[in-house]
This record gives structure tokens, C-alpha cells and sequence, in this order.
């Protein structure tokens, strides 16, 4: 890396978002953050184009130039259990149908990645054409998973959803709350398939890129069932369904749609459906994101 040493800002955001959901933790992140953000400049000696903001929700975004000039991403997130095995995913796709891993520091959350299009994701076609096209890449991202892999399972996340649920400001869809529980362990209990799965796909984590019309970022991987999967995927867009006349109707040609394109069963993404709307109302209630959180809700409601 050449000239003085960069300036590493946090964006505003990622503050935000960081110390809203981990607390002390958080901010003890944040405070360390453009420090070890410009030692691992100097360490794989990059040069600092920018920082993205907003960024990321948990990691700060940079692009950079590598020693040949080639463009590349620098990714610092703050470790959690379910990003804890993104460069294990990462690795094991190996760029088929997921941004390529160019180094990674695990260990601290670090991660060097291909420079895709990040102004140009999926969001930004007509709802049609970005369903066929995550249909496609989602069906290229469901693969065998490896021997001996670190990927925590579908049970795992469905406790940590259980675990949100004892926050106070549950307590008004308690109902809700418990039959989406009730039927998630139904569903963990009877999966007769076990696939590696992004676990956080929908249209914001697809970018546009050169070697491919679009690829995967962000993955939050675990082991389980191709149908929770695309229960995050059905959530999407979820404010302009809800919008619609006859949104309950909506909601089920959507999830008629998917399972079909993908051959899944219809009922099993239903359920999952159902889990993970309530599961992401609950993250947004922890963080205090309350109109978020009602729009999740409304959306199992109608399930």
C-alpha cells in the first residue's frame, strides 16, 4: 500500500445498526473498527479507493486496488454465529454462482472479495424478471455439503428465534410468535433433505458482475432444507405485496410461483414462510425498527 495512511470513516448505518443489536459489545467493535480496517490494508498491501456508505448493517464496506491494480472489496464485519462461516461458504462455491473469495482472516470477521456492481442489485429489475433470475442463481447455490462441514443447522437458528421471542416487545404477537415456532421444529423435525443454503437470499444480496449476469453476496450459511431457503426469498419486496389489493391471495400465488420453479413442496415453504417473517419482525423489534417489524408481522398474518 502506497502514499500516507487512509482515513477509515464509519458510516452512520453501520453505527447504528451495530449498537442497536450489540449493545457494549457493539460499540467496543466500532471503536477498534478503522484501526484493524487499515492494519489489513497494509497486511495484503491495498489501497484504499473508498469507504461505502451506508454499507453494510454489520460490516464496513471498502473498495480497494490490489498490488496488480486489479479492483477488489474489503469486508470487515463483526463476528457473529451466523456469519461466522461465510468464508467457508465462499470457499466452497468457489465463484459458481457467489462473489469469489480472494483472501479472508476469519478470525477477525476480514474478508477480501470480487468487485461486483454493488449501485446495480437485483432489486433494481421489475419483481418478474428478478424472481427468474434468483430462482436460477438459487438453484445453483443449493449444493452437496462438504465432508466434515462447520455449518450450523436449521435447529440452531430456529433457537436463536426462540430466544428473541422472550424479548418484552414480543409480547403483543405472542400468538403469533408461538405458532411460527410450533411450526418451524415440525418442519426441522420431519426434513428429509439437507443441503448448504446462503440463508439470507433475496434480491438486495444479488449484484450485478462481469464474469456473470449476477452473483450472491452475504451469506449467512447453514445446513437444512432447500425450502427454508426460499422462504427468505418469498419474503421479498414484502411492503409492495402487502400494498396490493387482496394481499393474503398475493402472498399465496407468490408462494405457488416459487415452489414450482424450484420443485418444492408448497406447504413446507409455507410454514417456513411463516418462521422466518416472524423471525425477522422479531430482529427488528431487538432493534427497535418497529414499522419493519408490524410489516413482517402483517405478512405472517397473512400466511
Amino acid at each position: 500500500m502506497s502514499g500516507s495512511e487512509p482515513t477509515i470513516t464509519v458510516p452512520t448505518w453501520l453505527t447504528n445498526t451495530v449498537t442497536a443489536t450489540h449493545g457494549e459489545t457493539g460499540r467496543q467493535w466500532l471503536a477498534t473498527l478503522p484501526a484493524r480496517a487499515t492494519a489489513r490494508l497494509a497486511v495484503w498491501n491495498l489501497t484504499l479507493e473508498r469507504t461505502l456508505d451506508p454499507g453494510g448493517s454489520l460490516s464496513l464496506i471498502a473498495y480497494v486496488h490490489r498490488d496488480d491494480l486489479s479492483p477488489a472489496v474489503l469486508k470487515v464485519g463483526l463476528p457473529t454465529p451466523e456469519t461466522a462461516h461465510e468464508h467457508a461458504a465462499l470457499t466452497h462455491w468457489a465463484g459458481r454462482g457467489a462473489v469469489l473469495l480472494l483472501d479472508a482472516a476469519p478470525a477477525e470477521g476480514v474478508l477480501l472479495l470480487e468487485r461486483l456492481h454493488g449501485e446495480i442489485p437485483l432489486r433494481s429489475l421489475a419483481e418478474p424478471k428478478a424472481v427468474l433470475e434468483a430462482t436460477s442463481l438459487l438453484h445453483r447455490l443449493w449444493t452437496e455439503l462438504p465432508e466434515g462441514h462447520p455449518f450450523p443447522s436449521v435447529d440452531q437458528r430456529i433457537a436463536t428465534t426462540a430466544r428473541l421471542a422472550e424479548h418484552p416487545r414480543t409480547a403483543d404477537a405472542r400468538q403469533l410468535v408461538a405458532e411460527a415456532l410450533d411450526t418451524a421444529r415440525n418442519l426441522a423435525d420431519s426434513a428429509d433433505e439437507s443441503f448448504l443454503l446462503h440463508g439470507d437470499f433475496h434480491h438486495g444480496n444479488v449484484l450485478a458482475a462481469d464474469r456473470a449476469p449476477w452473483l450472491a453476496i452475504d451469506p449467512r450459511p447453514l445446513a437444512g432444507e432447500r425450502a427454508y431457503d426460499l422462504a427468505r426469498l418469498a419474503l421479498d419486496r414484502a411492503d409492495t405485496l402487502l400494498g396490493s389489493p387482496g394481499a393474503p391471495a398475493a402472498a399465496r400465488r407468490r408462494l405457488g410461483r416459487l415452489s414450482e420453479s424450484l420443485e418444492v413442496d408448497r406447504e413446507r415453504l409455507r410454514g417456513w414462510t411463516l418462521f422466518r417473517a416472524v423471525d425477522l419482525a422479531l430482529r427488528a423489534l431487538a432493534a427497535d425498527r418497529r414499522e419493519d417489524a408490524e410489516l413482517y408481522l402483517e405478512f405472517a398474518d397473512s400466511l
